[in-house]
């Protein structure tokens, strides 16, 4: 889709939809600036719109060179927030996708919010918002999305500028996210996923090395190659660069996402109806840190980022890694396994081991790993934990700020040392999982084994894969996680100026 920036006047605007977010206030004034451009088709119509957050009036207006207006309410102007604004483009693009608008015009409302800020949620909203995955759909009338989108503005800065193309640049890689979720588990092997890495590296501009399953066993990463010891298809761990020459940091942040392209739960096996069901998106902590890493590149982040990512699927083949098991890791730490469904936590930790090869000054690691964090905070949020040490609470709260601005919420759980409690073991030096109780957090201390570093996790198991659409997330993969990273990192990197 093609994004620009226009300062001409609405009335003058000449698209097939143009989108309108329109405060409570805005309405209550008689929306004068509307009608003056559009005629008394405004007028007549906003008796049944009150500028509330969802409202939306779809008129045909009787001057003005725009073919359909559509209102989006906002809500109260001064409490107007970027989700808001997010939401109400999506709901313009609903409306634009119903009448198979080619050309679409958004205003930039005046609230207190920045120019760019706003620009790019505008266009974040309106692009995710017409996301569709239709490529198994051989049937029915393809969706056709608009071609162009025109952010409309009154303000000439450069920021709205700037805005609107980040807001491109990360609605499109939440988009390769949410295809890489979306894709049948036959078409996301170990190995394609680190084609469609390489490809992705290629057309963006990061660098990756793929290794193969001999490296993998080189390398010593027993978890990894525990897990995938019921596949037919062989692990793969890529590893993606982006190191700009003009970057903040000597040593890297790095950032982890679990791969496991399938999860059937391997002898542990999981029920299927609401739950191996979905399994295909257990690689959408993967997706996150491909998708992130497009982003970076394309916003050319003065950052030294690095991503790792263990792929295999974990079923229950004939040679499958069993509950009592004991697994030494890349780290040399030895894991008895209970429930070979905790398997996420095997891949990570060797991964998260790896990474301090590069002695980075910051670690994130990114995962679909717990249905508990599913139970604690549902779709909306997902749990982000960190090692008690200096700077701690600065992560967590670099986090929570990142997760609000992006969109991307996420919520902080506790990391006391008396949840270590629950992964002791009386034949190894841990248990892969500590019971029922606080199992994200148990989790979370599990692979807090395998840090010295600076490190943080986010659990996504709620809000990376959706039954019902939320918003402008549609069903299946969301994409979550990518614009939280990237945000979190834009101000990371500002911090370091």
């Amino acid at each position: 889709m093609k994004v620009s920036v226009s300062t001409i006047a609405l009335a003058e605007l000449d698209v097939d939809v143009l989108i309108v977010p329109v405060a409570m206030e805005h309405v209550a004034d008689g929306l004068e600036e509307l009608v003056e451009a559009f005629g008394t088709t405004v007028e007549r119509g906003r008796i049944d719109i009150k500028g509330d957050t969802g409202d939306v009036l779809v008129l045909y207006p009787d001057s003005g060179t725009a073919k359909r207006i559509v209102l989006v309410g906002i809500g109260e102007m001064s409490e107007c927030s970027l989700e808001d604004l997010r939401n109400a483009a999506a709901a313009g693009a609903a409306s634009a996708a119903k009448v198979k608008a080619e050309t679409v015009g958004i205003s930039v409302p005046d609230t207190d919010l920045d120019g760019d800020d706003a620009a790019q949620a505008l266009v974040e909203g309106f692009m995710l918002g017409s996301y569709r995955f239709e490529r198994y759909m051989t049937q029915g009338e393809e969706t056709v999305p608009a071609q162009r989108l025109v952010i409309q503005t009154s303000d000439q800065d450069k920021q709205v500028r700037r805005g609107a193309d980040r807001g491109r640049i990360v609605a499109e890689a939440v988009a390769s996210a949410r295809d890489l979720v979306n894709l049948s588990p036959d078409e996301k092997t170990p190995t394609l996923l680190s084609k469609a890495i390489e490809k992705s590296a290629k057309k963006t501009g990061y660098e990756v090395t793929v290794w193969d399953k001999a490296l993998i066993e080189e390398e010593g990463m027993g978890g990894l190659l525990a897990v995938n010891r019921g596949s037919q298809d062989p692990p793969t761990f890529s590893v993606l660069e982006w190191k700009p020459e003009h970057a903040r940091n000597s040593r890297p942040v790095i950032l982890v996402g679990k791969g496991v392209v399938y999860d059937t739960g391997g002898l542990s096996l999981k029920p299927t109806k609401g739950s191996m069901d979905s399994m295909k998106s257990d690689m959408a902590g993967a997706a996150a840190v491909i998708g992130a890493m497009e982003a970076i590149a394309k916003l050319e982040l003065p950052l030294y980022v690095i991503g790792l990512i263990p792929a295999t699927d974990n079923r229950p083949g004939e040679r499958a890694y069993v509950p009592g098991d004991i697994v030494k890791m890349h780290s040399g730490k030895t894991v008895e396994v209970l429930n070979t469904d905790a398997e996420g936590r095997m891949i990570l930790a060797d991964a998260l081991s790896y990474a301090q090869s590069f002695y980075p000054e910051l670690v994130m690691d990114i995962a679909t790993l717990t249905g508990a964090a599913v139970v604690a905070l549902g779709e909306v949020a997902a749990a982000t934990m960190t090692n008690v040490e200096k700077g701690a609470e600065e992560r967590l709260a670099a986090m929570v700020s990142a997760g609000q601005a992006s969109g991307d919420l996420v919520h902080p759980l506790p990391m006391f040392d008396e949840y270590n409690e629950q992964l002791k073991s009386t034949v190894a030096d841990l248990k892969n999982v500590g019971g029922r109780a606080a199992g994200s957090i148990t989790a979370a201390k599990f692979l807090e084994h395998f840090v010295d570093y600076p490190w943080i996790h986010v659990d996504i198991a709620g809000p990376a894969f959706l039954e019902t659409a939320r918003g402008y997330r549609p069903v299946g993969g969301s994409g979550f996680g990518v614009r939280l990273i990237v945000q979190f990192l834009q101000d990371y990197a500002e911090k370091k100026r």
